[in-house]
């Protein structure tokens, strides 16, 4: 898939190849969830805090994902949600042997291991859902 900005690819490129892999393969699963996952819509990928970054737009279904490297590990990498949702204490209840956290903000991911996607695939779907999913709450 292409990079509609440049600046997103630039920044791929700067990862070193093993870990670029892995984020790569994280970008593929954000959209292919999007796509796949009814009231998202389109994704905009830009640059946050100089971090890949997904955002729900067009549907303002969801909350921002960012992906990244953990900065003081060369072997990790995150996927970041908002620290102020509760979606990673939602993640932590669902799934508290399959993934690793650090705080409310990130799932941290080690490069020489093979990511679940299952799970992950699940926790992005209920990040570009979460204002969805918080509307239907409110009305019930």
């Amino acid at each position: 898939m292409r990079f509609a900005d440049p600046s997103v690819g630039a920044a791929f490129k700067a990862y070193p190849p093993a870990l670029r892999s892995r984020l790569m393969m994280l970008r593929q699963l954000i959209f292919e969830t999007a796509r796949t996952t009814e009231g998202i819509g389109e994704l905009h990928e830009t640059l946050k805090w100089g971090q890949p970054s997904y955002l729900t737009a067009a549907s303002k279904s969801g909350s921002t994902i960012r992906i990244d490297r953990i900065k003081s590990r060369d072997d990790r990498y995150a996927i970041y949600f908002h620290c102020q949702t509760d979606l990673v204490e939602t993640f932590r209840e669902l799934y508290p042997k399959q993934l690793a956290f650090a705080g409310n903000r990130c799932i941290v991911l080690n490069v020489s291991d093979e990511p679940p996607r299952r799970a992950l695939r699940h926790c992005i779907g209920l990040a570009l859902t979460y204002h969805l999913r918080k509307a239907q709450r409110r009305r019930s």
